[in-house]
C-alpha cells in the first residue's frame, strides 16, 4: 500500500505523520507542491523515509496526487492500493490503518475515511460540509456524510481513472466523487476522528464557491434543460390554444395542455438522460419517465384546470404550474430514474491518460 502526501508549505505535523507511518511499513510518496525554499529542510529531513516528488510552482492538490499516482504507476505498479493523506496532521495513523483496511474488504469500491463533525469544529467546516453534503446528494443521486475528506483509498488499476478526473486544484477531490457517481462506483464509508489543529482551520481546502461550483453545475444543467422543455412546452401550448379556438374546439386548454406535453416530454427525456444525468438507457428507465410524465402531466392538467377556472389566464397559469412541478420532477429523475447503475469495472471506460508535467525526482 502507498501512501500519497500532497504538501504545501508543510510544518513539523508532517514529518510527525511520516514518522509514525514509516514504522508501519507503508510505501510514502510526497509531493512538494512548489512549496517556498525555506521549506526544503522538512523534505530533506524525511527523504530516507519517503519517496519526494517536486513540483517547480504550485500546481495544487489535485496535480499533486496526479503526480504521485504518475510514479506510482511508472514505478510501483507492483503495489496493491494507494491511499491519499493530508499533510496537515488531521489524519491520524490509526485512521489511515483503518482505511487501508477497508480496501482489503471492498476493492471494489472507493474508501473515503469521514468525519462525523462533532465536537468544536470550525464554522468554514461545518458550513461547507453541510451544503456541499446536501447539494453533492441532489446533484449526483447518493448521499456521502464528508463529501470534503482528503483520507481515500483505492486499488492501484484505478489510477488511469484517477488521473482522467478532471481538476488540479482542490475542486479534484469532489470532481472524483462526482465521477465515481457518473460511472456508478461505490464507496464505502470509514469513520474517522474529526481533528483540527486550530479554531479557524486555516489549512482547510474548502472554497465555498470555487469547490461548489462544479456540483451546481449539475443541477444548472437540469434547469436548463427543463428551461428548454418548457419553453417548447410553452410555445406549443400557445400555439394549440390559438388553433383549436379558432376551430371552436371544446376545452382547448386541456387538450392543449396535453399535445404540448406529450411532445416536449420526449423531448426533455432525450436532453436529460444524454446530457444531463449521463445516464446509459435501459427500456426500464423510458418507462419510469414516462410513468413520471404521465403523473406530472395529470397533476399539470388538474392545476392547471384549477387555475383557470378560478380566472387566472391561461398563460400565466401554465408558468405557475410548471413552476410547482419541478422541484418534485428533478428530485425523481435523480434519484429514481436517471439514479446511476452500478458498474465496479466502469473505471476502465478512460481513454486516455493525464500526462503531468513538471515534476522531478
Amino acid at each position: 500500500m502507498v501512501v500519497v502526501i500532497p504538501a504545501y508549505e508543510p510544518n513539523e505535523e508532517l514529518e510527525n505523520l511520516v514518522s509514525e507511518l514509516d514504522c508501519m511499513d507503508y510505501r510514502i510518496v510526497i509531493v512538494n507542491d512548489g512549496s517556498s525554499p525555506d521549506k526544503n529542510i522538512i523534505f530533506e529531513r524525511l527523504k530516507n523515509k519517503a519517496i519526494i516528488l517536486h513540483h517547480t510552482v504550485n500546481y495544487g492538490k489535485g496535480r499533486a496526487i496526479k503526480t504521485a499516482l504518475h510514479y506510482i504507476s511508472e514505478y510501483m505498479p507492483e503495489e496493491s492500493g494507494v491511499v491519499t493523506v493530508d499533510a496537515d496532521g488531521q489524519h491520524r495513523p490509526d485512521d489511515i490503518e483503518a482505511v487501508c483496511r477497508s480496501l482489503r474488504y471492498h476493492n471494489e469500491s472507493l474508501i473515503l475515511g469521514v468525519r462525523k463533525f462533532e465536537g468544536k469544529v470550525p464554522f468554514r467546516s461545518r458550513f461547507g460540509n453541510a451544503v456541499t453534503r446536501a447539494v453533492f446528494a441532489l446533484a449526483s443521486g447518493k448521499k456521502l456524510w464528508d463529501t470534503q475528506t482528503g483520507l481515500r483509498a483505492f486499488r492501484t488499476e484505478w489510477i488511469p481513472f484517477m488521473l482522467n478526473v478532471k481538476g488540479d486544484r482542490y475542486e479534484y477531490e469532489m470532481n472524483m466523487l462526482l465521477s465515481c457517481a457518473e460511472c456508478g462506483i461505490d464507496w464505502v464509508e470509514v469513520p474517522i476522528r474529526t481533528v483540527y489543529l486550530n479554531d479557524r482551520n486555516t489549512s482547510s481546502h474548502f472554497h465555498p464557491f470555487k469547490d461548489s461550483l462544479r456540483i451546481y453545475q449539475s443541477i444548472l444543467k437540469f434547469s436548463g434543460s427543463s428551461f428548454i422543455s418548457f419553453v417548447l412546452d410553452y410555445i406549443l401550448f400557445n400555439i394549440f390554444t390559438i388553433f383549436l379556438g379558432i376551430l371552436s374546439f371544446e376545452n382547448p386548454v386541456f387538450f392543449s395542455n396535453i399535445l404540448a406535453r406529450v411532445i416536449s416530454c420526449g423531448f426533455n427525456y432525450h436532453l436529460n438522460k444524454k446530457y444531463v444525468f449521463r445516464s446509459y438507457g435501459s427500456h426500464m428507465k423510458v418507462l419510469k419517465y414516462f410513468t413520471l410524465a404521465f403523473g406530472i402531466l395529470a397533476a399539470n392538467t388538474v392545476l392547471l384546470q384549477i387555475l383557470t377556472t378560478i380566472g387566472i389566464p391561461a398563460f400565466a397559469a401554465k408558468i405557475m404550474t410548471e413552476s410547482i412541478l419541478f422541484i418534485g420532477s428533478m428530485l425523481i429523475q435523480r434519484f429514481l430514474i436517471f439514479k446511476p447503475e452500478k458498474n465496479n469495472t466502469s473505471y476502465q471506460r478512460s481513454k486516455e491518460t493525464h500526462h503531468a508535467d513538471n515534476y522531478k525526482y
